[in-house]
């Protein structure tokens, strides 16, 4: 971590970034709760993808935190075990690509349609307001301390809200047009996703500098 300015504005700039991580974890976990039961609830292979892959990110922005909190008292970080997690972390991932595939490939052979989801509408609409809100806002914070980890966190961020855009699309969709593979074919885009990021997290490069 960079300081800029004096040490005072350094470790607000740095409490400030911890306070980010903190509300991002907070609505991953509030996201991910109503999205995996409401998913489940509608039969929804979006929307529940949507809720898993909130969940898993919850560790990775957990991460950061540490690493920030290690940063500002000064302390070196346990590559060691961050190393284990994210591996953990990357077979999450890849366990929930090929669940959205096989399910998404079932729903669209049997013509399965899920239930239209009041709940799944709204925890995606508003993860479009939060998820950006945050995403702007650790760039700013990442800027002014010089801290690419806070920035690169800010990409991981903007991912969740465009999840949570595709999500949202093939809700809406289904919900006015009765369009049931949307659903499924909403579950493959979360699937590349989470394949993208089960590689990044392996390889170490999930929201890292």
């Amino acid at each position: 971590m960079k300081a800029t300015g004096d040490g005072g504005a350094s470790a607000r700039l740095g409490r400030l970034g911890m306070h980010l991580e903190v509300a991002t974890i907070t609505w991953n976990v509030v996201e991910a709760g109503m999205a995996v039961v409401s998913g489940v609830l509608a039969a929804s292979v979006a929307l529940t993808g949507f809720g898993v892959d909130s969940a898993i990110e919850v560790i990775s922005a957990a991460l950061v935190l540490i690493r920030l909190r290690a940063g500002l008292a000064g302390r070196e970080p346990d590559e060691t075990a961050e190393r284990r997690t994210m591996r953990a972390v990357a077979l999450c991932f890849l366990a929930l690509a090929v669940y959205l595939v096989a399910d998404g490939v079932a729903a669209l052979v049997t013509n399965a349609r899920p239930q239209i989801s009041p709940v799944g509408i709204v925890i995606t609409a508003l993860a479009l307001v939060v998820m950006p809100t945050l995403a702007v806002a650790k760039v700013r914070t990442g800027r002014a301390m010089g801290n690419a980890l806070l920035i690169a966190d800010a990409g991981e961020t903007r991912l969740c809200a465009a999840l949570a855009a595709a999500t949202l699309v093939s809700l809406a969709l289904y919900a006015g047009l009765a369009w049931g593979w949307v659903d499924p074919v909403a579950g493959f885009v979360i699937a590349a996703v989470a394949l993208r990021e089960g590689r990044e997290a392996w390889e170490g490069e999930l929201g890292r500098e």
